[in-house]
């Protein structure tokens, strides 16, 4: 009988203590016998046991079990789940590592307890039993025995139990659903056109008022709810959509921004009326590549230029110390007295050179890894490898890109690292000698402590060496003789790099062996370990030798700083949302300029409480213009009680940077925006953590990268550099929002004049319900006549994309809405009941004896209105707009000849006709055109004062 791992459920009614909780349990099972069978990812269920390769991606939320890497552990890529590029380290459950044969698992009687499912990616709770052992053995399982849906692994095969699948994986969990999205300009475009329902309404009850209820009123009512229809812009939302289609077609045609995607054709005039932008860091501002650029060692500095230099001291004194290793077979002890007395001697420049290098080349969590080797190797294969100093197979995994950095920068300088396990490190010198090092002791980096440390022994030497590495602010008070420290640190900073300051200290061996005996008896601690363990540290971390000073730089994307700039000064206000830590989130803000070199900055202190909140939102309430950074656990805190004073201070901020977000954190904090503040939101990012936000945005931008298409996809635009995101809003955005505009109201105006000329005419004749115009005139004034015309609107621009890329101010304007406002609505039906009236009237006047007159004059001269309406408003010519007139033109023209019943052909070709329309024509425009002129000469608009 063989023993499978099956899904066993709780029943929704118990009332145990783990009535929230799931199990997966060890029953008997004789469907199948043991082996691999590949299967859908669809087709996983709950308790199935899963072999994932190198490489591939991570099916379901799964406890890990077991890998081919003799370490026990493995490196996954979580960049598809929280936005960090950083490898992250998994440990497989211990008694299951331990197995002698893989088939072994088929023969266990095991239990794993796991938490209901939830949406926090960086916890877990759980644990792992197995029954058949005596006696039973139980593992508490911890965040770092999961592996998560949507990663990859980095390293190995690892074998992994599901404990959730579909819809309760944490990564579908923390995706939201998109919403259908309706532009702004299109909300208020619908208000106006509920505005003017209400105007044919009354202006038609007011006529059947005037008209004396005579007979059956409600009759005359409707024929005049049917002769004033032209008020409602029915012929509007065709003109706008194929508007929009238009400005689709020449954002992806610019060949300024190549390879951009318009996904969302009914919202490009969201683009011109941002008011925040909200970006991810890793892969949208940063290329995820991060290079050493600096090394000081208090009295010299060595750039990019001079690491030829330091590769010298490297080679020199490892040339030095081989010969005298060679020649010298006394004890160790000497040199480590000498060593200890070093601070009291000044030491040669190849010296301090060496002992940086080396500080750096052991002090890190770096593992090298062979891509020719499968599995695991025996040690005699592994050293055969490792003597290949080319190898181009090797490559590097840690859990953060800037030890990945400083590891190839010692490479690049003659000292190589090239074996790592859990007890020991190899490095390699520029002679080819491989040095091993015991790893007695690793403390990790921590956010809260801001540094990171490793005891070593040199194996060649028995020397012992505590070496530590991390920020300025957590090593300053450590070291000794650190006067240069604070000064280079702001140096550096001010340069954009990542700074790491290294010190070191000499341990005889009863020192380590003091210090070892009180951290294991700390650890084992059942009440306050934390703070014992972090005290026995402490005793450690006095009076270390200053050795160097490493700034590593994450390059930025071409052109991040000035789009930044641009974006800033149109008056957008720009939020960084990152699933990285804060040290790194806040060196980008500043590097980028998305925070000012000249801008306090308030890091919002880490809260748990709400009084804890209370007191951290009073400290901030009382800093002014100054950019907040704030991390996700603070701010869910914060959310939870204060919600809407945290949304009110944050909003005051030039910019704000939000850390350790998850993809719900980042879709949360859109909608909270939106909410607070009514204003328009886009979001910006390039993975699949970024999809929710993406998505909850008024709009949303997703760049193609390195990445994926995940967020690309759901977007509603698609980019390929974050800078194109400065086009793509100043020019293209606030074209087809004042484009939009324009022919918004131009469409109503088009609606508005004719029906004023409807009820001039009815008023005339006794408020009758007769109809002015009929069949081909009311259909074509609206299509052959006008279409033309009124729709090339859309190719017309206030000024040059080059000017509105070298004035992003001009994009103020939009936001603010004055483009199209009840204010314009006012004006344009002021304009046209004024026109309208003129044409009808002027016909009235000057018609002779037949009506058919009255239509030849009033509709030829509404035709030409329209057309000179359109001269009127546009601002920079298009050879297409002359096309649209002319050829309106022409077919009005045309036309005449064929529409006898609506025309005298006699009448229309006599001069009296011509100078009658001329007459009407003049005075409905001309007025309008004179205050034009005056208006751009006394009070001229923003964008006018740049083209003149």
């Amino acid at each position: 009988m063989t023993k499978v791992i099956t899904t066993r459920y709780r029943e929704p009614g118990s009332h145990s203590e783990k009535e929230d909780w799931s199990g997966l349990s060890a029953e008997d099972g004789s469907s199948s016998a043991p082996g691999k069978v590949q299967v859908k990812s669809s087709d996983i269920q709950v308790g199935d046991l899963i072999i994932v390769e190198k490489n591939q991606r991570v099916p379901s939320d799964m406890v890990f079990l077991r890998t081919s890497e003799k370490a026990g552990s493995c490196f996954i890529r979580t960049d598809q789940l929280d936005g960090e590029t950083d490898w992250k380290l998994k440990v497989a459950v211990s008694c299951t590592q331990r197995l002698p044969a893989l088939g072994d698992l088929f023969s266990i009687s095991a239990y794993v307890y796991a938490q209901k499912p939830q949406l926090d990616i960086h916890s877990f709770e759980g644990t792992f039993t197995r029954e058949d052992s005596d006696p039973p053995i139980h593992e508490s399982l911890s965040i770092e025995n999961t592996l998560w849906a949507g990663t990859v692994v980095a390293s190995g095969t690892v074998i992994g139990v599901v404990i959730y699948t579909g819809k309760e994986t944490r990564s579908v969990m923390n995706t939201s659903n998109p919403k259908s999205k309706a532009g702004l300009l299109d909300l208020e475009l619908n208000q106006l056109t509920k505005a003017l329902f209400l105007a044919l309404v009354a202006l038609s009850v007011v006529m059947v008022t005037l008209q004396g209820f005579v007979g059956p009123w409600y009759r005359n009512l409707l024929r005049f709810l049917l002769l004033f229809s032209y008020i409602i812009p029915i012929s509007l939302r065709v003109n706008l959509d194929m508007g929009k289609a238009a400005y689709g077609w020449m954002i992806m045609r610019d060949e300024s921004i190549p390879g951009t995607v318009v996904r969302t054709s009914t919202i490009p005039e969201e683009l011109g009326r941002l008011v925040y932008l909200l970006t991810d860091k890793t892969g949208t501002l940063t290329q995820n590549e991060m290079v050493f650029k600096r090394l000081h060692l208090g009295t010299v500095s060595y750039g990019p230029d001079t690491m030829d230099e330091i590769q010298n001291h490297v080679v020199d004194s490892y040339s030095q110390t081989h010969s005298q290793l060679g020649g010298n077979t006394t004890s160790s002890t000497p040199p480590r007295k000498a060593q200890s007395s070093a601070p009291k001697v000044r030491k040669s420049v190849s010296s301090r050179v060496h002992e940086a290098v080396k500080a750096v080349a052991l002090c890190h969590n770096v593992t090298p890894v062979y891509e020719s080797r499968a599995g695991v190797a025996t040690d005699a294969e592994f050293a055969e490898v490792d003597q290949d100093f080319s190898d181009e197979n090797r490559t590097y995994q840690a859990s953060s890109p800037d030890e990945v950095a400083l590891v190839q920068w010692t490479e690049s300088v003659g000292l190589t690292l090239v074996n790592r396990d859990l007890t020991s490190m190899q490095l390699r010198t520029p002679s080819g000698q491989v040095l091993t090092y015991c790893l007695l002791q690793t403390f990790p980096f921590t956010s809260e402590i801001k540094r990171m440390g490793v005891i070593v022994r040199d194996e060649s030497t028995a020397e012992i060496t505590f070496y530590m590495k991390g920020a300025d602010t957590a090593m300053s008070t450590i070291v000794q003789y650190n006067d240069w420290l604070e000064e280079e640190c702001g140096n550096m900073a001010r340069e954009g790099l990542r700074t790491l300051v290294v010190a070191k200290k000499a341990l005889t061996e009863e020192q380590y062996q003091d210090f070892e005996s009180r951290y294991n008896q700390a650890r084992l601690s059942l009440h306050d370990r934390a703070l014992k363990v972090a005290a026995v540290v402490e005793s450690l971390e006095r009076e270390m030798e200053l050795l160097c000073l490493t700034g590593v730089e994450d390059q930025l994307q071409a052109g991040v700083r000035p789009t930044l700039e641009m974006l800033r000064n149109a008056g957008i206000k720009i939020w960084m949302l990152t699933g990285d830590k804060l040290e790194t989130a806040t060196c980008i803000a500043k590097s980028s300029h998305l925070v000012s070199r000249t801008q306090d900055t308030h890091v919002f202190r880490p809260v748990t409480s709400r009084g804890e909140a209370h007191l951290e939102l009073n400290a901030f309430r009382r800093k002014h213009d100054c950019a907040l950074v704030i991390s996700g656990d603070s701010l869910e805190v914060c959310l939870k009680y204060y919600e809407h004073e945290f949304m009110e201070l944050a909003c005051q901020c030039p910019a704000v940077v939000c850390c350790r977000c998850s993809p719900t954190q980042k879709a949360r904090i859109v909608s909270l925006l939106r909410q607070h503040t009514g204003r328009r939101t886009c979001a910006i990012g390039d993975g699949g953590n970024d999809v929710s936000m993406i998505q909850a945005a008024d709009c949303g931008i997703g760049i193609e990268g390195k990445e994926g298409r995940q967020a690309s996809l759901a977007a509603d635009f698609s980019i390929t550099q974050f800078r194109h995101v400065g086009r793509l809003l100043v020019v293209h955005g606030r074209s087809s929002y004042k484009r939009s505009a324009a022919l918004g109201q131009f469409v109503m105006h088009r609606g508005l004049i004719i029906s004023t000329m409807q009820a001039v005419f009815s008023s005339v004749f006794y408020f009758a319900s007769v109809p002015l115009y009929q069949g081909f005139l009311m259909v074509g004034y609206a299509t052959v006549y006008t279409m033309f015309p009124v729709f090339s609107l859309v190719l017309d621009e206030d000024v040059r994309p080059d000017t509105a890329m070298l004035y992003p101010e001009l994009y103020k304007d939009l936001t603010k809405g004055r483009s199209l406002s009840f204010k314009t609505f006012l004006v344009w039906v002021l304009i046209s009941v004024y026109q309208g009236g003129i044409l009808m009237y002027g016909a009235l006047v000057l018609f002779e004896s037949e009506f058919v007159h009255v239509v030849a004059i009033s509709f030829t001269a509404l035709i030409l209105t329209e057309l000179l309406m359109v001269a009127l408003t546009v601002r920079t010519w298009h050879w297409l707009m002359v096309v649209a007139q002319f050829l309106s033109l022409g077919c009005y023209v045309a036309s005449l000849a064929f529409l006898n019943e609506y025309f005298d052909v006699a009448f229309i070709t006599t001069v009296t006709f011509v100078w009658k329309v001329s007459a009407i024509t003049v005075v409905s425009c001309l007025p309008l055109y004179t205050l034009k002129f005056l208006r751009r000469k006394l009070s001229p608009p923003s964008y006018s004062k740049l083209t003149s």
